[in-house]
C-alpha cells in the first residue's frame, strides 16, 4: 500500500521547471524513492508530453554509471535524443556516482531539463555542490511517517492511546506496513536498516575503522535521547567498558550520525539571556523503531524520553526551528520558532499528582513572553491553567500542521 505524501508532492510540484535542482534528502529508506515515483506520476498526469529519465543509482544494473563520467555521458546522450523537449530527470541516491556534483550542475543548464535528485547524507549540500549551485537548488528534507501517516498505513480509523503506543514502539519507516507492524520480520528489517545506515552512510563515507567504537557511541546516544550529555560523559562511560577514546573522536562520530540523518543534535537556549548555550546539548533519534531495534525493549521505562522524541520530530516536520529552553534552573522541553513567532512545549507522560503538574506548568509559566505555551501528555483530563494549555498529545500530533499552533 502506497501512502500519498501530498505535502512533499505539492512542494516539489511548486518548484517544477524553475531552473532549480530539487534535492530530496533524508534517512535511508524514509520514502525518497517512492516520492520520486509519485512526482513522476504527477508530472505525467499534468503534462503527458513530458519525457522522463529515471536512474536508480543503487540498482546493480546501473553500477556502470557510478564510475568516471558515465552518468554524465548517459544523461547527455538521452537529452540529445529528446532535442530540448521538456524532460524530468530523476537521479536516486546520486551521491554514489563519481563527479556527480559537476554532472548535476551541467545537466541542470540543458534546455528543457527539470532535475530531481535524492541522497541519504546532509553533506551532499555542502562543499562542491553548494559552490556550483549557489542559489540554484532547493532542499526538501523527508522524514519517516508521522503519526497521522502511520494511522493511514495501518488503516486504523479510530485511533486511541493503544494505537499511539504501538506507533511509539514501532516508529514510522514506510516499508513496515508491508511486513506488518510489530512482527519479527519488521524487527529484522529495522535491524538490517540500522546496519545499512551504519555501514553505507557512516563507516564507508567517513572511512571509520573502529566500527565497534562507533556502535557503542550510537547505542549510548540512542539510550540517552532527551538527556543532556557531553562527549566527556561518553568518554567516562566507555572507560567503564574498557574502551578508551578522545572527546574529539566522539564528536566526529556523532557528527557523522547527524549527517546520515540517524541522530539530530538540539541546542539549548537561555530564554532570559537570549543566547545559545555552548555545552551539554541533547540528541534525538530520527525514528524510534530504529532505536528499539538497536537498544532493545525498554519495557516502558523511558516513555517520557520517547514522547519527547516524537514531539521533536513532529515539530521539525512542521517546519519549526527547535531548541531546548532554560529559564534559570528550569527547563522548557522545546522552544519552537517559525516565521518569527514562538511556541513553547512541555512534554510529560502522565501528570497524576499536583506536584507533577506544578513541575510541568511552572517551567512554562517562568518564560518571560506571551507566545503560546502548551503542556502535552497522555492524560485525558484537561489540566489547563493560568493561560497555559494542556493538550492530549496524540490529538496535538494529528492537528493540522498549518493550524493555529502559535
Amino acid at each position: 500500500m502506497i501512502i500519498e505524501r501530498p505535502e512533499y508532492v505539492q512542494a516539489l510540484m511548486d518548484a517544477r521547471m524553475n531552473g532549480f535542482v530539487k534535492v530530496i534528502t533524508g534517512i535511508r529508506r524514509c520514502g525518497k524513492s517512492v516520492l520520486l515515483e509519485q512526482i513522476r506520476d504527477e508530472i505525467l498526469e499534468k503534462s503527458p508530453k513530458t519525457r522522463i529519465i529515471y536512474v536508480d543509482l543503487e540498482d546493480k544494473a546501473n553500477a556502470h554509471l557510478l564510475r568516471g563520467d558515465a552518468l554524465f555521458v548517459y544523461l547527455e546522450t538521452e537529452l540529445k535524443k529528446r532535442r530540448g523537449a521538456p524532460t524530468a530527470i530523476f537521479l536516486d541516491e546520486v551521491h554514489d556516482a563519481e563527479g556527480w556534483e559537476t554532472t548535476v550542475n551541467t545537466i541542470r543548464k540543458r534546455k528543457g531539463a527539470d532535475l530531481y535528485i535524492t541522497g541519504s547524507n546532509s553533506k551532499m549540500l555542502s562543499g562542491e555542490l553548494a559552490t556550483y549551485l549557489t542559489g540554484r537548488y532547493v532542499e526538501f528534507q523527508m522524514s519517516p511517517f508521522s503519526y497521522g501517516e502511520y494511522l493511514e498505513a495501518t488503516q486504523e480509523t479510530h485511533p486511541d492511546d493503544a494505537s499511539f503506543m504501538r506507533y511509539l514502539e514501532t516508529g514510522g519507516m514506510p516499508f513496515l506496513p508491508q511486513l506488518g507492524f510489530g512482527t519479527p520480520g519488521a524487527r529484522q528489517y529495522l535491524e538490517d536498516l540500522f546496519w545499512a545506515i551504519l555501514s553505507k552512510d557512516i563507516v564507508r563515507r567517513k572511512e571509520i575503522r573502529d566500527v565497534d567504537l562507533l556502535e557503542r557511541i550510537v547505542r549510548f546516544a540512542m539510550t540517552e535521547i532527551g538527556h543532556v550529555f557531553s562527549a566527556s560523559s561518553i568518554v567516562r562511560f566507555l572507560k567503564h567498558e574498557n574502551r578508551t577514546t578522545t572527546a574529539e573522536t566522539i564528536l566526529s562520530y556523532l557528527k557523522a550520525c547527524e549527517e546520515a540523518f540517524l541522530l539530530t543534535r538540539v541546542k539549548r537556549e537561555d530564554l532570559i539571556g537570549k543566547h545559545i548555550l555552548s555545552v551539554d546539548e541533547k540528541f534525538y533519534v530520527t525514528d524510534l523503531g530504529l532505536r528499539r531495534a538497536v537498544i532493545g525493549d525498554r519495557r516502558g521505562e523511558d516513555v517520557d524520553q520517547s514522547l519527547e522524541n516524537i514531539v521533536f520530530c513532529e515539530m521539525r516536520r512542521r517546519g519549526y526551528e527547535v531548541t531546548v529552553g532554560r529559564v534559570k534552573e528550569k527547563e522548557v522541553d522545546f522552544v519552537c520558532t517559525r516565521n518569527g513567532r514562538r511556541l513553547y512545549l512541555q512534554v510529560a507522560y502522565l501528570m497524576p499528582t499536583a506536584e507533577t503538574r506544578e513541575r510541568e506548568f511552572s517551567a512554562l509559566a517562568s518564560v518571560p513572553d506571551q507566545y503560546r505555551k502548551v503542556v502535552l501528555s497522555l492524560d485525558t483530563v484537561d489540566f489547563s491553567r493560568d493561560g497555559i494549555e494542556h493538550v492530549h498529545l496524540p490529538d496535538f500530533l494529528l492537528a493540522d500542521k498549518e493550524g493555529s499552533l502559535e
